[in-house]
């Protein structure tokens, strides 16, 4: 099987079978570079509602450098990774000052971008520019492992670079970004993670040598991860009347600058609970357990137990590092981290 005999096959089945998604309708780059970053490390039905909020909010490039930050990580919340985000505002920024507010169609400028590696630059190049560079994620590597049935570890970035150079000697001059898609399209929705792939609606199934030989679920290969590290925490929900205290993480590290229930290592009990609140120059008059939750970050497990805990009122809005906010405040100005979803929904319950 010659690999440039895959082409014509999917870019027919690409146009029957494409899912209708906003990103697509107008791909335009700033739009495919907003979509692409969003669908990183999350699902495509996740994305579609925030896609349509950001852009509502910040319909350009100049918007987005311009944002505060508070407003930023609050159009982002519920998405994760907010690294992303931050460095797309750090690109945004470079392509006012040095690319006249405009995305250039350069594949080698938009990968000097903050944020930006080679899967990103070629879809944005590829979809939006017509510029002949492949986009190679997870989708395409499981495919390409398959069709091609090579064994070598795609988490590797020497792999991921030989597909891309194969990618790119049989991609058609006139329709890269379409080619690129279908390929993600194939590996979303046929050629699928986790399972058997649905090789009868695959339009190169007769191509592909691990269907031949009966070895899809043996593909791709990757070396095993390493173990996640298990942290226990105690989450603090301190009702001051109708506000609840929440406090901002250190500028750098896990959820760098977002602000978080205050919480503190290890689960303590109710006796240590009281004694940390005090520390606070509160005064505890009622506590209660509030379950809990655990949070899988991709190196790391929070296993957290939570208490309510309502302190006599006091007209400050600071103590130490806490601020005390209302519900209102929550939904619309600061932005709490998925992480501390089970806990943001019970005192919401209130």
């Amino acid at each position: 099987m010659k690999l440039e005999e895959i082409t014509e096959p999917l870019l027919s089945w690409y146009e029957e079978n494409k899912r209708d998604l906003p990103w697509r309708r107008d791909p335009s780059p700033y739009h495919v570079w907003v979509s692409e970053i969003m669908l990183q490390q999350t699902r495509v039905e996740a994305v579609k509602g925030y896609y349509e909020r950001f852009l509502s909010a910040l319909p350009g490039i100049e918007d987005l450098a311009a944002c505060p930050e508070n407003k930023l990580l609050k159009l982002w919340e519920g998405l994760g990774y907010y690294n992303r985000v931050k460095n797309m505002q750090k690109a945004a920024k470079e392509i006012v000052l040095k690319y006249n507010k405009e995305i250039p169609a350069d594949y080698e400028k938009i990968l000097a971008l903050p944020g930006i590696g080679s899967y990103t630059a070629g879809a944005v190049s590829s979809i939006a520019f017509g510029l002949k560079k492949p986009a190679v994620d997870g989708n395409v590597l499981r495919v390409m492992s398959r069709i091609t049935e090579n064994g070598d570890d795609i988490l590797k970035q020497s792999v991921k670079k030989r597909v891309e150079q194969e990618l790119e000697a049989v991609m058609p001059e006139d329709r890269p970004g379409a080619f690129n898609q279908s390929l993600m399209e194939l590996g979303a929705t046929v050629c699928i993670p986790n399972g058997m792939a649905k090789c009868s609606d695959c339009p190169v199934s007769h191509l592909c040598k691990a269907r031949a030989n009966g070895t899809v679920l043996e593909y791709p290969k990757k070396a095993s991860k390493k173990k996640r590290r298990i942290e226990e925490k105690t989450v603090l929900l301190i009702q001051n009347g109708q506000e609840y205290a929440i406090c901002r993480r250190p500028d750098q590290g896990l959820l760098a600058g977002l602000y978080e229930f205050p919480n503190m290592e290890g689960w303590l009990t109710e006796e240590e609970v009281i004694r940390a609140v005090e520390g606070w120059k509160l005064i505890p008059l009622h506590i209660r357990t509030s379950g809990e939750a655990k949070h899988i970050f991709s190196h790391v497990e929070w296993h957290m137990k939570g208490y309510v805990v309502k302190v006599a009122s006091t007209e400050e809005k600071e103590a130490g590092n806490l601020l005390f906010i209302n519900k209102k405040e929550s939904k619309g100005k600061y932005a709490i981290p998925s992480a501390f979803s089970a806990y943001r929904k019970y005192i919401e319950e209130e």
